[in-house]
């Protein structure tokens, strides 16, 4: 064990469903298609969570500026002459016209483009054309409607309720349980949002479970321990992790090691630099190493390509992956030398949706900040890799599923605990009656 690293001790053999409950949890499929429920959502839960935007890197110079958009509200992120990064809802205080669309640099002032009010980057009236029109006009009286923003480790959080927790608060162990992960040294290079047919719940669930790993993602399987995944659940966040470079146990040993690499280097050979069909490198291999050893020793040299330093991280900490969720739609996938952030958003009704993925590489200190490139294609364009690509493919079957007259419930395992736990927020954001409520399965789905 790496003490230096942070590693944590651990229980080797605890799995991924701990002790089973007394039943299944079910979910009431509705949620999943519902127009009333959908705009439930939109009335009390998106106004009120914390919501990843964008990176720091999109807003870093003064006239920075990015546009936020969540089903109908849109936020307005700037960083001021000041240098201070400020949030409000995309609207003229006029007539409501959005202020600002997609994102840019270079803004020197706020103006609308509908009637020619403008502020400046603080939110602060400056102009009104033919301003006696309108009477005793106090300029004061029309600021910019603000929303909260706040920034943990180069990510952009926004809220719009500005009367909200902080968001050190909301994301509870998540940044002290990841410290050591040093997430402040990556930088997002693109995003990339993919519009389906699906609802923001259907893709998020995806990345909340690791159940379909065994059906879904056979080459993916190959290569990951699916079992032994611990979880936990701390309340808005949730975390999984699972050890990267050896066979599932599925397969009870049977794979050889040549096997368990071909299938790393097929799913995510990138991470360390490793081509398709690059062969299992026999000849680097020391005595006692594991394939784990050898993909971390190449990792590393990956790394060090980049002017980054990994000599810090033991195999565990390069190929074990950490999996957090954050209430509602976001999580992301960290371990030494790889971060991915994924999120999804509502479309314009409840059965189309936006899966949006932030793509980080981690660099050397000093690198210089640049904007990341954003991206957005359809489903049927979209090819994130083999895994990915699986899952977006899924994701319009599941939706009609959902629809089927004669299918009534989601029925959920402990394994599954980290939807249940988004179902769990969401019915107390939503403030549901009780039989309207999911049916329990048990007290060990909450532990």
């Amino acid at each position: 064990m790496d003490v230096a690293a942070g590693n944590p001790a651990r229980t080797r053999d605890e799995d991924a469903i701990g002790t089973p409950p007394a039943s299944p949890t079910l979910v009431p499929a509705e949620r999943y298609y519902s127009p009333a429920f959908a705009a439930l959502e939109i009335e009390r839960m998106w106004p009120k969570v914390w919501q990843i935007a964008c990176m720091v890197d999109h807003v870093w110079q003064p006239g920075d500026y990015f546009e936020y958009r969540c089903g109908p509200y849109g936020v307005l992120i700037v960083r001021g002459d000041d240098g201070v990064l400020r949030a409000f809802q995309n609207a003229c205080r006029h007539r409501g016209n959005s202020l600002c669309v997609g994102s840019g640099s270079g803004l020197r002032e706020i103006k609308c483009g509908y009637h020619g009010w403008t502020w400046d980057l603080a939110g602060v009236l400056k102009r009104v054309p033919n301003r006696k029109g309108f009477g005793s006009l106090r300029m004061s009286d029309f600021p910019l409607v603000p929303a909260r923003v706040e920034v943990w480790e180069g990510l952009v959080f926004i809220n719009l309720d500005v009367n909200a927790a902080p968001l050190h608060e909301y994301l509870e162990e998540v940044p002290d349980d990841i410290a050591w992960c040093n997430l402040g040294e990556f930088r997002c290079y693109a995003t990339l949002t993919v519009d389906v047919e699906a609802n923001w719940k259907t893709i998020a669930d995806g990345y909340s479970e690791t159940y379909h790993i065994q059906t879904l993602h056979p080459e993916l399987l190959r290569c990951v321990d699916d079992i032994h995944a611990p979880q936990r659940i701390w309340g808005h966040t949730g975390k999984s992790d699972q050890p990267y470079g050896v066979q599932s146990p599925r397969f009870e040993g049977r794979l050889s090691d040549e096997e368990v690499w071909d299938a790393y280097v097929y799913t995510q050979g990138a991470l360390m630099g490793a081509a398709e069909g690059t062969p299992f490198p026999a000849d680097e291999r020391l005595p006692g190493q594991t394939v784990q050893d050898v993909i971390a020793a190449r990792t590393r040299a990956f790394a060090a390509t980049r002017g980054v330093d990994l000599d810090w991280a033991d195999t565990d900490r390069i190929t074990r992956l950490h999996q957090y969720n954050v209430f509602p739609n976001m999580t992301f996938l960290a371990n030494a030398d790889h971060l991915t952030i994924m999120c999804s958003r509502p479309g314009p009704d409840p059965d189309h949706g936006e899966m949006v993925m932030f793509l980080m590489t981690r660099l050397p200190p000093g690198a210089p900040h640049t904007k990341p490139t954003d991206i957005r294609m359809s489903a049927t364009e979209a090819e994130p890799g083999v895994v990915l690509t699986q899952d977006i493919q899924l994701l319009p079957g599941l939706q009609r599923g959902l629809h089927q007259p004669g299918f009534t419930h989601l029925v959920l395992s402990s394994e599954e605990r980290r939807v249940i736990n988004m179902h769990r927020n969401l019915e107390h954001y939503l403030d549901l009656p009780e039989p309207e409520r999911m049916t329990d399965g048990g007290p060990s789905v909450k532990t």
